[in-house]
């Protein structure tokens, strides 16, 4: 309750924008309290921290803080957080949310701004329409991201329910999405011409986080994304996330440019429409 009305989302840009003019018309010693301790929760965190070390930057985080990294990983994350006087308020639920204040299971946090960060949810028009899909709203699919009730219709990203090594599904990131585009447009390239289709289940290799422009944390994870200790961190996990950012950005620039050019035949016409008689339309 009060979420809507009170907190700041960094979801998309007309969100970042509104948070951004809020910030920098706030005094300092203002107190901001990022919600949720995820990936973004702990990269919006530290960047807040970073570019205004005169806020009061906490975290409230339903668990531990890092409970989902390795211990070299969860050090290093806690050692970022004291040295940019990050407050981390762990293992504490958020149950309203005010103008003032959120309020928690282990009780309120001054909150002149709120940032909500706690995880993502399906456009609900799927859901709303015959496809066969999952508990969480997202469009089930096979191997090679058709839907499972409707083979001519095709999901990937935040909108398919992916099952990933194991069987686990594939959490909704961009690590999840990018893959899952590729595989879709590889099995729709290899039907319309009677190719083999793409057997590679898409995996995961680790977590790139930012922490603030100085610091970073690359976790490296099994292929269904279980941390394992191998983790590198400081400037130079920095500027490996930073390269991963510019890479993607250049890569919505430029989706095509630099990829191979494969021509193939078409073995398959495109399903033809009966034509509707006038009088009946």
């Amino acid at each position: 309750p009060g979420a809507a009305e009170h907190a700041h989302d960094i979801a998309g840009r007309p969100g970042a924008l509104r948070l951004r003019e809020r910030l920098a018309a706030a005094a300092p010693g203002t107190p901001v309290v990022v919600v949720g301790g995820g990936l973004t929760g702990v990269e919006a965190a530290t960047e807040l921290a970073e570019t205004r070390p005169d806020l009061n930057v906490a975290l409230v985080a339903r668990g531990a803080l890092g409970d989902w990294l390795s211990p070299k990983g969860a050090r290093h994350l806690r050692k970022v957080f004291t040295g940019l006087r990050i407050t981390a308020h762990e293992h504490a639920d958020v149950t309203a949310v005010h103008a003032d204040r959120v309020t928690t299971t282990e009780g309120d946090v001054p909150a002149a701004i709120t940032v909500w960060t706690t995880g993502f949810a399906v456009h609900p028009i799927a859901r709303a329409t015959a496809l066969e899909t999952g508990d969480t709203g997202q469009i089930v699919v096979d191997a090679t991201m058709r839907s499972t009730s409707h083979p001519d219709v095709y999901a990937i990203g935040d909108a398919a329910l992916v099952a990933g090594p194991g069987g686990k599904p594939l959490r909704m990131s961009c690590a999840s999405g990018i893959p899952t585009a590729w595989q879709a447009a590889d099995a729709i390239a290899a039907r319309l011409t009677g190719t083999k289709l793409p057997t590679t289940a898409p995996r995961y290799f680790n977590q790139c986080v930012s922490l603030g422009r100085k610091e970073g944390l690359i976790q490296y994870v099994t292929a269904d994304d279980r941390a394992v200790s191998a983790a590198l961190t400081g400037r130079v996990a920095a500027l490996y996330k930073e390269l991963v950012c510019k890479g993607a950005a250049w890569g919505v620039a430029n989706p095509t440019m630099g990829l191979p050019t494969r021509r193939r035949r078409v073995t398959t016409e495109p399903t033809t429409r009966a034509k509707v008689p006038a009088e009946a339309a």
